[in-house]
């Protein structure tokens, strides 16, 4: 039996929990419109969304639609910012106790994680399977095509429902997971909301907790839709992908990106997370280098020249460092 999550209903709608999730969620958007106009009368709002939920009658509501390139083009749905409170006041409970769930290798959306820890990561394993570049290291990439767009809620939900016993916080979760769906209905999650982030986590724990205890695969690393398994043996990861397919299609509705599925070697430079990673050193992608420097053209300021800076330190990277302080000095 799964663990499970000891707070309840009142936990998440409780106004303290809503006051508490609002001072979280207005960092950096007090001069937006919308969040100024929420704020006006903040205490009769929080108040009328507890009611709301406390009795039952609470709907989500509709969703923004705008599109950005970050750095390929994606579909962002913005919730309203009496939703997107919510969402905060959830994800301040959930968050704690499904974090505990996951496994190590797992970077994606999650505290003290992130892209250049799952790197780093990736160099630590990278050495072990190659004992220090003695022998071949083969690495298997793998992408989920359409990863948001394909999450199926009543596989989520049944899921969640292991975890959770309490009846009103599976509707309440019912009622955010339902707010949107994209190809058709019953399916897909918002990129805009703050919940699915940790909802795609715990939708892909599942595959996590296959991968490491039911095909015993130890050099694994995850991010978001991207995972990486690294292998002396070249026919051992192909062996794997039949497994992880008929996992992710039969458990999950998921399927792998027939054209991001590839075998490489280490010395050949695998491209994972943004880096080019080689035995020894790892260098930007080139798509990255191209986004960097239009970003910069669009925005020449020393905060953007010194967000990329703090980027590069984690690679080799001289020459474009060297190219960036230049700029830096003509500001």
């Amino acid at each position: 039996m799964k663990i499970q999550l000891r707070h309840n209903f009142e936990s998440i709608i409780s106004i303290d929990n809503l006051l508490e999730a609002w001072k979280e969620f207005i960092r950096g958007k007090r001069n937006k419109k919308d969040v100024q106009e929420f704020s006006l009368c903040l205490m009769d709002d929080i108040i009328t969304l507890h009611q709301e939920l406390a009795s039952g009658i609470y709907r989500h509501g509709s969703y923004q639609a705008f599109n950005i390139s970050d750095p390929k083009p994606r579909n962002i749905h913005k919730a309203s910012v009496r939703d997107r409170l919510l969402h905060h006041a959830i994800y301040r409970i959930l968050y704690p106790f499904f974090d505990k769930t996951f496994i190590a290798d797992s970077y994606s959306c999650r505290k003290n994680k992130g892209t250049h820890k799952a790197i780093n990561r990736f160099k630590y394993f990278a050495a072990r399977v190659s004992k220090n570049n003695t022998k071949t290291c083969w690495v298997l990439k793998c992408d989920i095509k359409k990863f948001f767009a394909n999450i199926n809620h009543e596989v989520l939900l049944n899921i969640l429902e292991q975890y959770i016993s309490d009846k009103d916080i599976l509707w309440l979760l019912d009622k955010v997971i339902s707010s949107f769906h994209s190809v058709c209905p019953g399916v897909g999650l918002p990129l805009g909301n703050l919940t699915s982030q940790l909802f795609v986590n715990i939708y892909m724990n599942e595959f996590d907790q296959f991968v490491k205890h039911k095909l015993k695969i130890r050099y694994y690393i995850r991010y978001a839709d991207d995972f990486v398994v690294l292998s002396d043996n070249r026919k051992e990861l192909e062996d794997l992908v039949f497994p992880i397919s008929e996992f992710l299609s039969e458990k999950l509705k998921l399927q792998l990106h027939p054209n991001k599925v590839s075998i490489e070697t280490l010395n050949s430079g695998v491209d994972f997370l943004g880096w080019v990673n080689f035995p020894e050193h790892r260098i930007l992608r080139t798509a990255a280098k191209r986004r960097m420097f239009r970003r910069i053209e669009e925005s020449p300021t020393p905060e953007t020249l010194n967000s990329y800076l703090g980027l590069l330190r984690h690679g080799n990277t001289y020459r474009l460092q060297k190219e960036l302080y230049a700029r830096k000095s003509f500001l």
